[in-house]
This record gives C-alpha cells, structure tokens and sequence, in this order.
C-alpha cells in the first residue's frame, strides 16, 4: 500500500513540470497566433524557442534537415495533385448535371430534393478532396433550384453546410494526405478507412431531413410532375463518366492497383477529360484552376515544413515522451481519452482550420494515441470528422462563409441551421468509437499488416 502511495506521490510531483511545459508552450503559441503571426511562421518561432531554451543541438542544422526532409515526402506529391483536381471539377457544369440527374430520383422520399445536398456532395466529394469546393459547387445550382420551388431556407442551407463536409470524409481527402504525412502512415489506408464512415454520416443527414420533414409537412413543397422513366434515366446518364472516374480510384485504392500519388495524377486526368466533356475547359478555366491550386499547396506545405520543425523541436524537450507516460499513469480507457480529445477539437475547431488542428496537435496528441493503444488509421477518421465539425462552427467555419456569400444570410444564421448537421458528426464519432470496426474494416484486410 504505501509503495503504492508513493508511487502516485512521485507520479504528481513529476507531473507538475509537465503540465507547466505544456501549458507555457501552449500559451506561447496562443500569443504567436494572436499577435497575426502567420500560422507556420508561429509554428517555426515555438520549435526555436523551444529548442533553444531547452536543449545544445544546433538549431539551423535540425531546421535544414526537418524541413527538406519533410518536404520531399513522395506521398505529399498527391496533395497538389488533388487540391487540382478539385479546382478543375469546381469550373465544370457538374453541378448542375447532378441536380438534373438525382432529382428525379428523389422525389418519393420525404424532403424530396433536399437530399440532392447530401447524395450531390458525396459524388462531388468523392472526385474533390475538398469541403469548400463541395459546398459551392453543389450549393451554386441546389440553392437557387431549391429556393424557386419554396423549400424551407434553413433545411436547405443547413443540409448543404453539413454535407459539404463531406468533401474531407470521404476520399481522396486533402486533411487525409496531410495526417498521413503527419503521423507517418499509410495515406491509402486512411483514405480507405473513411469511405464506410462516409457512407454513415450522408445516412445520418438523409435520416434528419426525412424526420424533420415528416415534423414539419408545411415547409416541403409538393413533389415536381413525375417524369417518364425513359426521361428519368436520359437525365441521370449525364452523371456516368463522373460515376466511373469515382468507381475507377475507389477500385484502384481497394484492390492496391494504384498508390495514392498515381490515383491522383488519373484523378486530375479524370477532371480534365469531365471538364472537356461539359464545354468548360479552355485555357481561362485551366489558367485559373492551376493558380489557385497552386496557391493552396503552397500555404499548406509551408504549415507542414513549421510544424515539422516543431515535432522535431518538441522531440528533443522530451514533452511528448512525458505527456504519453502520463496518460499510461492515469489507465485512461481508449473512449474516454477519445472523449477528452473531442472536447479539445471542438473547441479548436471554433478557433483555427482543419489543417492547422492537425499539424498543431500531432506533435502532443499521437503518443498519447499510441500509448492509450487506439489505431491511427481509426484516429485520422476520428480528427478528419472533427475537422469536418470545424467547417460549421463559428467563428472561423469556412462552409459558413462559403453559403453566407451563396445565400446573403449571415454567418449566425447559416450556423444555426447548420448545428443539427454538427451533432449528428458528433453521433458520428460516438458511432465509429463504439464500433471501430466502421473505420477498420476496409483498410486492414486490403494493406493487412506485416
């Protein structure tokens, strides 16, 4: 008994520095951030104080090495790869096609054409890598579409800011290919880890559109004169070459045909062909997709090679190795450390993107993953449908501000009508924490380990 006490007396007293150094290096960053900063400058500036307080290792020769050697990752050759990918498809006509193509389909079940959000997001998120690409290119034909016929404005807002998620859920995912290099694992797993949670989140939105439908008859319009079935498929065959160019990387990713890099380069192939085919392409169009996917990469190589910086920095303070004892000291259960870490994204989610959560907690975050004994292919799932969260939580949700210029609402309105959608990724996570083998089913038969 008393060995045992003073076992947990030497526990607390060990952990007094620990916390003092995770907090003084939390609020370090809060005051880089807060003095606008930018965010992998803030990051570079936290590994050299850090670094240069704690430790005699030469800090330019660990910056030089970290950054390059972080750089020049072969699997970061997929993210330009699709961010381009869904630059090109956001200039198609694709979404006006998807509409013209499910909504016949549609009409029978109750909240009839809002479903259009949830299914067209899912099909463009599945070719994009990208929410804010999803929501507005689903969202510039749907809102109109849906507005002219008399559907309640916050269903409809509401079900395109939660489904556009689904452009980082479901692959290929920009958040996915950054945590893959983040935390060192197969990108092609993750990738096809979120397909079935995927699956589940669209399931959980069409469920509340049916439900909150059936509450409130009054607010759905009646149904559009059927179609004859003929008519009906000639409207929905416009939507086959995006379905194979889906089928073709989902097939190529399940059956190992094709690494990540090289089903983005015949993703990006794929989208020039869609775009070519809908009359889009011309040099204005790819001139434009070009830069701007170029622009994206750039900010998020430069967050990657600062946060790189600050995992190596942290390595040397030690704090990540005493941060993951700690927590194999207090014999937290994987659901209730699960818990914990939920709490903290979504508060986060409120105050920075997607990507920079990622980066910024990797460096403390995955040992105590690893200790507490949960899967990091689960865990990628796991931070990619709290990133999703942070696409609709105010201040700083992007889709928020996507549909606030599509729709002219405000921001509060448009989170309002969004946080329904919220907490049913909020049950997503409880789901796939319960029932990991959501997420684990598809990649660990596919790539089983060796």
């Amino acid at each position: 008994m008393s060995a045992t006490l003073g076992g947990n007396t030497a526990l607390q007293i060990w952990a007094v520095p620990l916390v003092l150094g995770v907090l003084t290096m939390f609020g370090l960053l809060a005051a880089l951030l807060g003095s606008g900063i930018w965010i992998a400058v803030s990051l570079g500036l936290l590994g050299f104080i850090a670094m240069a307080l704690t430790t005699s290792v030469p800090i330019g020769s660990v910056l030089a090495t970290t950054v390059w050697s972080s750089s020049s990752s072969w699997t970061l050759a997929a993210l330009p790869l699709f961010i381009w990918m869904g630059e090109i498809l956001f200039r198609t006509r694709l979404s006006e096609e998807m509409f013209r193509g499910l909504s016949p389909w549609l009409q029978w079940l109750p909240g009839r054409l809002v479903h259009v959000n949830v299914i067209g997001c899912g099909i463009f998120a599945a070719v994009s890598g990208s929410s804010a690409a999803t929501c507005a290119t689903i969202g510039k034909i749907a809102l109109p579409e849906l507005d002219k016929r008399g559907y309640d404005k916050g269903i409809s807002l509401g079900s395109l800011a939660g489904s556009g998620t689904l452009g980082l859920l479901i692959p290929p995912s920009i958040p996915m290919v950054v945590y893959a290099v983040t935390a060192n694992v197969s990108v092609l797993q993750v990738f096809l880890g979120g397909f079935l949670p995927g699956i589940l989140v669209m399931a959980l939105y069409s469920g509340y559109i049916i439900a909150w439908s059936l509450l409130n008859p009054k607010k759905i319009p009646p149904r559009d004169p059927p179609l004859p079935f003929r008519k009906k498929v000639a409207e929905s065959t416009k939507l086959i070459p995006c379905l194979l160019l889906i089928l073709a990387v989902f097939f190529s990713l399940v059956l190992g045909f094709a690494t990540a890099t090289e089903c983005a380069a015949w993703g990006v192939s794929g989208a020039l062909l869609l775009a070519w085919w809908s009359g889009t392409l011309n040099r204005k169009t790819f001139f434009e997709s070009v830069m701007s996917a170029t622009r994206l990469t750039c900010m998020i190589m430069f967050i990657l090679a600062g946060a790189a910086y600050t995992t190596a920095a942290m390595a040397y303070t030690g704090i990540p190795t005493a941060l993951a004892e700690w927590v194999k000291g207090q014999h937290l259960t994987p659901g209730m450390l699960a818990l914990y870490l939920s709490v903290m994204y979504i508060i986060l989610g409120c105050l920075i993107d997607g990507i920079s959560m990622i980066v910024l907690t990797a460096v403390v975050v995955l040992p105590m993953v690893q200790q507490a004994g949960l899967d990091l292919i689960w865990f990628g799932v796991y931070l990619v449908i709290h990133v999703e969260m942070a696409q609709v939580t105010p201040p700083v949700g992007f889709n928020l501000f996507v549909l606030q210029n599509m729709s002219g609402r405000d921001t509060l309105t448009v989170a309002k009508a969004a946080f329904p959608f919220f907490m049913l990724l909020v049950a997503a996570v409880f789901i796939i924490t319960e029932f990991p083998q959501i997420v684990l089913v598809l990649p660990h038969p596919a790539f089983p380990p060796s």
